[in-house]
């Protein structure tokens, strides 16, 4: 993945190329089937979601050199959200009731994913949502479909790694006022404390959005004895690199374990060679050296020139894909088969792993990846499903 704003002028580069193409298919053959990317590829997610957004361009360009579905281009219309709520919501109203879109996908936190599902529910579109993770977005409605595990998931594959490398003991900071940190945070502490594990929390302190620096909360930490075996820090993709930074300068040497917003390469630039030794739950797809996880670098790498850094690539990648299988299969564009052939997705085979959803569930279950930082590199330890899951 580039910089920011390099990748993002490479993805609108692709962007007007694709919808050109997209364009003069539909002259030669049909009307295109419109799909909506809600994407904040400015602001403070965006070294999430400018990646993820380039993997649904590349994945929707591919489709459409392959010929389209049933007979029809497919138009994939990005729109900026900006990292901020209100236009967050005002581009889901615009994608669905302007743009005209039989589906929609995209964002990358839960927060901004709990905005535009409810606005999609509302509309009867079905929602693929490419990276949130809190269980609770699918308590929305039925129209809204989870692509990624969710973070009673990875929260409890951390809390069973710690467990495994005999860490007994741990120091908890996290973000209160967040939704994403604040949820897998809790959903750690309740999975690292159940008696299979038996962990023990030494303290568990928490940070506000607006705050200039965590040292008051570090300071908590280091004075306790005898030490924590491990920190557990739960942030934002645009903060943890800082936390990290502050915690080493401040002689918090311990390992530190955190979540999938560390896949952001914020962390590397913010905290240095201070970010080795850092472990996190992440998405399976890049590393591991597998066939499909080789063949989309390879991929993304001749469309953007670099390949990509992180897994939300991928996710992207897969959201456009899980979307174009499910409107084959229902041999439609219309949202409400859509949205039922969505519900009954059986063994569809991604970059980030295999997507089933149960009755009445739409949330697959899928193996998470644990990565450590060596010499600033990501390195993949393990993938492995939790033995045992905290509940939503």
């Amino acid at each position: 993945m580039l910089h920011d704003a390099a990748a993002f002028g490479l993805g609108l580069s692709s962007l007007t190329s694709f919808r050109q193409t997209g364009t003069a298919f539909a002259r030669a053959a049909s009307e295109p089937i419109k799909i909506g990317a809600l994407y904040n590829v400015s602001g403070s997610l965006s070294s999430l979601d400018i990646p993820a957004q380039n993997g649904s361009l590349l994945a929707a360009k591919q489709v459409n050199d392959a010929g389209g579905i049933l007979g029809q281009p497919i138009e994939l219309i990005p729109y900026d959200g900006a990292s901020d709520i209100t236009t967050v919501t005002l581009g889901a109203k615009h994608l669905i009731e302007v743009e005209g879109v039989s589906l929609l996908l995209g964002l990358t936190d839960t927060s901004f994913v709990l905005a535009a599902g409810q606005i999609a529910q509302d509309a009867g579109v079905p929602y693929i949502d490419v990276g949130g993770t809190a269980p609770v977005i699918t308590s929305i409605g039925n129209n809204i479909f989870m692509l990624p595990f969710g973070d009673n998931v990875q929260a409890s594959a951390g809390a069973e790694y710690a467990a495994s490398m005999g860490w007994k003991t741990c120091a908890i900071l996290y973000d209160e006022m967040n939704t994403y940190p604040s949820v897998l945070a809790n959903y750690f502490k309740h999975r690292w404390l159940m008696d299979d594990l038996g962990g023990v929390i030494l303290i568990e302190t928490s940070f506000q959005p607006q705050d200039a620096d965590v040292i008051a909360q570090l300071a908590s930490i280091q004075s306790m004895a005898p030490d924590a075996s491990f920190l557990y820090a739960a942030a934002m993709p645009d903060r943890i690199g800082t936390i990290v930074e502050q915690a080493r300068d401040f002689g918090i040497l311990q390992p530190i374990l955190s979540g999938d917003g560390c896949d952001t390469p914020l962390l590397i630039e913010s905290a240095g060679e201070h970010s080795n030794g850092v472990v996190f739950t992440n998405h399976v797809g890049l590393l591991g050296g597998s066939e499909a996880g080789n063949l989309f670098s390879g991929q993304f790498e001749q469309e953007y020139g670099a390949p990509p850094q992180s897994a939300f690539a991928s996710l992207g990648y897969d959201g456009v894909n899980l979307a174009v299988d499910a409107i084959k299969r229902a041999g439609t564009s219309t949202r409400t088969d859509i949205r039922a052939a969505l519900e009954v997705t059986q063994g569809f085979s991604g970059i980030t792993g295999t997507i089933t959803y149960q009755p009445g569930n739409r949330v697959p279950n899928k193996s998470v990846a644990i990565v450590e930082l060596v010499d600033e590199q990501q390195k993949l330890v393990e993938t492995l499903l939790p033995a045992n899951v905290v509940g939503p």
